[in-house]
């Protein structure tokens, strides 16, 4: 580019001192040529100093694209690694499957289990006994009276028999879970006056069960009672609602969580609060029965 601006300054050099020297040209024009010699060379300078700017330019571009050609590096180098680490989760997740599949969930250790098989064999209408979760399973119709959540007598006796099987030392690692189920059919007019809804009648079951439990010797701090009312049906209800199946208690033995929590042993269980129902106390207020759910 200084090649190409010099040559086209030059001829008017050259003319410029020509003219000079022969005396032909005039001052004016003279004048002209040197102008135009003058403007060339700045322009001349001008298109240098941009290609100073294009040449630092280029330069920065090159180390730009170098740098980024390292960040490219880098992030493959970590995805890369990435999918390594993904790799080893899924075959370790899909270990941990195969060892959950293969894991027997809820068995019981097998005294307690062959203890509590026989008692579901002593009382095969009331108990129905599920190895497999470690559940046994009262038909709520042979438990209570219809409405009530008073535990019935025979009931009682089979309840005094798991007792002794929860107080041996082979079952003394297991928590006891009770709860109590009903079906759909609605809560009568009378019965409501205790029990306002299937939820309330479920829980205050499981909770009679409890004490029947607890008074036979269960330690209160390994039990515990819920109800899940109509909401658990283990046979679809009928269009009425009275589904007798649906209606039971569920007692379920599980690992113990007793160490997780602070001594409990030297709290009485059956404090007496005022204005306040116990479920465990041992004098439950009067009980107003229906003949009828």
């Amino acid at each position: 580019m200084r090649t190409r601006v010099w040559n086209r300054a030059v001829p008017v050099l050259i003319l410029a001192a020509g003219a000079a020297l022969t005396g032909c040209v005039s001052q004016e024009e003279y004048d002209k040529l040197w102008e135009t010699n003058r403007s060339l060379m700045n322009r001349n300078q001008e298109l240098q100093n941009d290609l100073s700017d294009f040449r630092a330019r280029y330069t920065q571009l090159t180390g730009a694209g170098t740098d980024a050609q390292r960040t490219i590096g880098a992030l493959q180098d970590e995805n890369g690694r990435l999918r390594g680490q993904l790799r080893d989760a899924g075959s370790m997740l899909a270990g941990l499957e195969d060892r959950l599949a293969n894991m027997e969930v809820g068995r019981l250790d097998p005294a307690t289990d062959l203890a509590l098989s026989q008692l579901a064999a002593q009382f095969p209408d009331l108990i129905k006994y599920d190895s497999e979760r470690g559940m046994l399973r009262f038909a709520s119709d042979l438990t209570f009276r219809s409405g009530s959540d008073e535990v019935q007598s025979p009931a009682m006796e089979s309840l005094s028999a798991l007792a002794s099987i929860l107080q041996t030392p082979e079952a003394g690692d297991y928590d006891v879970k009770i709860v109590g189920h009903t079906d759909a059919e609605r809560i009568s007019p009378r019965t409501a006056q205790r029990h306002p809804t299937n939820m309330h009648l479920s829980a205050h079951r499981a909770i009679s069960v409890r004490k029947a439990l607890g008074d036979s010797g269960v330690s209160w701090d390994r039990m515990y009672a819920a109800g899940w009312g109509q909401y658990r049906p283990s046979v679809a209800n009928t269009s009425s609602g009275n589904t007798p199946a649906n209606r039971r208690v569920e007692i379920f033995l599980v690992p113990s969580t007793r160490d997780l929590y602070a001594d409990t042993t030297a709290v009485a269980p059956d404090s007496d609060v005022p204005q306040r129902v116990d479920a465990d106390a041992e004098t439950p207020p009067a009980r107003v029965f229906d003949p009828t759910k």
